[in-house]
C-alpha cells in the first residue's frame, strides 16, 4: 500500500481507503462479513475510512468504531458526514442553508457521530450536501470555525453533489474547506477541469468517490441486472441509465491491457492524477479488499492508456434518479 498526503490535513492516508455506504445501505450486507473485511484492510495497510450518519442511521459509524477499538496501536482516519436536516439530495440553491445545516443541527449530529465513532475528536467531518450559494452565510463560518476550535473536529471537508464538481469551488476559495470529496471516476473527469486544479493551489487534500460508478466499472453489470427494492442501486440503474452505462462499459472494455482487470484499470485511472490523495471502494468482501489494494501495489497507469481513457470522459448532469 502507498500512501498521500491528504492536504493540509498533513495525514499520511491510504491511497486505497474503504467507503462504507454498501455496509449498511445495500442488499447483501452481513455485519459479521463488513466487520472482517474491514479488518483485513487494516492489516494489509488500508487506513482511511468514509462513512456517514446516513448511512444506515449510524451504523457506518459504530461498525467503524468497533474497528478503530480493536485496533488501538493503529493510527486509522475517519472521515463522516452530516446529512442534510431537510433530508434532500442533492442539495439546491433554493434551499436556506439554515434548514439544511443549522448550528444546532450540525452540533447535535457531530456529537452522535463522535459517539459513534467512539472517539472525542472526528479526524474530518463533512458536509454530507452542499450548494455554493450558501458559501457566505455567516453561520457556515461560524460553525465550522467553532467545531475546531472546540476540537470536537480536526479537519473540515465537502461532500460534493453529483457531477456537480463545480458546486463547491466558492467554498474552498473561503479556507474553510480541508478536504473535498468528489465524484471521478473514468466516466466523470470534470473534476480536472476546475476543481482538482485549485486543490492543488490550496492544498486541499481531494477524496475520490464512486471510482466503479457505483459498479459499473467492475464490469459485472449487464441489461439483465437488476437490485432489490430498497438497494439505492435499483433507481440508480434504471431504464434510462443502465442501456448507455453497459453500452460504455462495452466499449471500454476493449482498452483493457492484457492481465489487467476493468476494476484495477479504473483505480489506477483514478490513483494516476497528483490531485488524489485517495480513493474509496466499497469492501465488504475480502475479495473486494485483495482486489482494490493490490490496485495501489501496482502503480499508475503510463500516459498513452491514461490518453485513451481521456475519450470515455461521459459528462452527465444530475437526473432524479442519480441521487
Amino acid at each position: 500500500m502507498k500512501y498521500r498526503k491528504l492536504g493540509r490535513t498533513n495525514f499520511d492516508v491510504s491511497e486505497i481507503g474503504d467507503g462504507l455506504w454498501g455496509m449498511s445501505g445495500w442488499s447483501g450486507s452481513d455485519d459479521k462479513e463488513s466487520l472482517s473485511s474491514m479488518q483485513m484492510a487494516v492489516d494489509m495497510g488500508c487506513n482511511f475510512y468514509d462513512t456517514a450518519w446516513a448511512y444506515g442511521e449510524g451504523k457506518s459509524d459504530g461498525l467503524l468504531g468497533q474497528i478503530m477499538q480493536r485496533n488501538p496501536g493503529k493510527r486509522l482516519y475517519g472521515a463522516s458526514k452530516i446529512p442534510p436536516a431537510n433530508d434532500r439530495w442533492p442539495a439546491l440553491p433554493e434551499y436556506k442553508y439554515d434548514d439544511v445545516f443549522s448550528p444546532a443541527h450540525v452540533f447535535k449530529y457531530t456529537d452522535l457521530i463522535r459517539k459513534q465513532l467512539r472517539t472525542d475528536s472526528i479526524d474530518v467531518l463533512q458536509f454530507h450536501v452542499w450548494d455554493d450559494s450558501w458559501t457566505h452565510e455567516r453561520d457556515f463560518g461560524s460553525t465550522v470555525e467553532k467545531l475546531k476550535k472546540d476540537g470536537t473536529i480536526r479537519f473540515f471537508g465537502l461532500s460534493i453533489n453529483r457531477w456537480e464538481p463545480e458546486n463547491g469551488i466558492k467554498a474552498i476559495r473561503t479556507g474553510l474547506v480541508d478536504v473535498v470529496q468528489v465524484i471521478y471516476n473514468i466516466f466523470d473527469q470534470a473534476p480536472e477541469d476546475e476543481l482538482f486544479p485549485l486543490c492543488q493551489e490550496m492544498n486541499v487534500g481531494v477524496i475520490a468517490r464512486v471510482p466503479f460508478d457505483e459498479g459499473s466499472l467492475g464490469g459485472k453489470l449487464t441489461l439483465d441486472t437488476r437490485f432489490p427494492a430498497g438497494d439505492w442501486r435499483a433507481g440508480y440503474f434504471g431504464p434510462e441509465n443502465l442501456p448507455p452505462t453497459i453500452e460504455r462499459v462495452e466499449k471500454l472494455k476493449k482498452v483493457i491491457p492484457s492481465g489487467m482487470s476493468l476494476a484495477e484499470m479504473a483505480l489506477r485511472f483514478i490513483l494516476s492524477h497528483p490531485a488524489v490523495s485517495t480513493t474509496i471502494p466499497g469492501m465488504r468482501k475480502a475479495s473486494h479488499v485483495r482486489e482494490n489494494i493490490a490496485a495501489s501495489d501496482t502503480g499508475t497507469l503510463d500516459k498513452a492508456l491514461l490518453a485513451e481513457l481521456k475519450k470515455h470522459r461521459w459528462d452527465r448532469r444530475p437526473k432524479s434518479w442519480s441521487d
